[in-house]
């Protein structure tokens, strides 16, 4: 019988149950769908804490989860880089962001680096991981430590609430159905996939008129976004969406323009209205359910530092 089973195989469950495995509790996962199937596969990605909260939970999580994503960059089997990042804005900006704290060299960008229509911007490194390479790598090292993937749905925590004394709920918006929570929803992001033409900078303009724009390179492409539609279910890519993302892209660098389209994707980050919801309860088995869910569109940028808090929960309640 496992100590824990983890209930979601995205990028959440899975670097979960890989610390706890690694920390010597026997983990196991139970996940509705495979990683490459999950909303993970979809995410772009980039250590950034988009779209969630609260403010000071958030800058702790991404602070932790930061000295792990520099370690995994000097392996190239992680599919994590690290790269130079600029944020465009369209109004003057006199100091840093809310995230400065959890960013080592965050700066104002000077008059020189901002291209014109910019009157500000922010100049930092950031992670960026290519998701398929960093799943299959989670993959591997959960498995490599001992832990195994059933793809299993359930209907309530009772069920695997009877198979392990505890258990942690990583399931995104299945939370919705299976915490009864109605906070968490959906936002959709959509993005294009193109042949990289030499993009080598994460650029972004979150002030654009029509919607934000990003450019984030990775080694043979380079993803182009994006949109955030609350409450918006269908994944299905829209064209005339598509084709304004790569023309905001294009603002921001015309090679873009006329690289090859390789993919379109969207997927829906699960964004909880009260912020990240990571607690512990008692189930009525007796046992421990911690929920770890919520984390809107920031779920690589928290996934370790959330981890090594729900190690911490179940450290502190095994114990006693």
């Amino acid at each position: 019988m496992p100590d824990v089973l983890v209930i979601g195989g995205g990028v959440i469950g899975l670097t979960t149950a890989v610390k706890l495995r690694e920390s010597g509790l026997a983990a196991d996962i139970w996940t509705a769908e495979r990683a490459d199937r999950t909303t993970s596969a979809v995410a772009g990605a980039t250590w950034y804490p988009y779209r969630a909260s609260p403010v000071e939970r958030v800058l702790d999580w991404t602070r932790r989860s930061r000295a792990y994503f520099d370690a995994m960059a000097a392996d190239p089997r992680t599919g994590v880089t690290i790269r130079e990042s600029l944020q465009f804005w369209r109004e003057p900006l006199t100091e840093l962001p809310w995230w400065a704290g959890a960013v080592p060299d965050v700066r104002l960008c000077t008059g020189s680096e901002l291209p014109p229509g910019f009157a500000g911007g922010y100049r930092f490194t950031q992670p960026v991981v290519t998701m398929p390479v960093y799943l299959r790598y989670l993959t591997e090292r959960f498995e490599r430590a001992g832990g195994s993937i059933t793809t299993k749905a359930i209907a309530s925590f009772s069920e695997p609430a009877a198979v392990a004394p505890a258990v942690v709920n990583c399931t995104g918006l299945a939370s919705r159905t299976l915490a009864d929570d109605p906070e968490v929803v959906p936002v959709r992001g959509q993005w294009v996939r193109v042949a990289n033409p030499g993009v080598e900078r994460v650029i972004a303009d979150f002030g654009h008129p029509e919607g934000e724009a990003y450019l984030i390179p990775h080694r043979d492409s380079c993803i182009l976004g994006g949109t955030g539609e609350e409450g918006e279910w269908d994944t299905t890519p829209d064209p005339e969406t598509a084709a304004k993302l790569v023309a905001r892209c294009a603002e921001l660098d015309p090679r873009v323009a006329r690289a090859t389209v390789l993919e379109h994707r969207a997927g829906l980050r699960p964004v909880r209205s009260a912020g990240v919801r990571l607690t512990a309860e008692s189930t009525v088995e007796g046992g421990l359910l911690v929920h770890d869910y919520g984390h809107g569109g920031a779920g690589v940028t928290l996934s370790w530092g959330c981890a090594e808090e729900v190690e911490s929960i179940l450290r502190a309640r095994i114990s006693r």
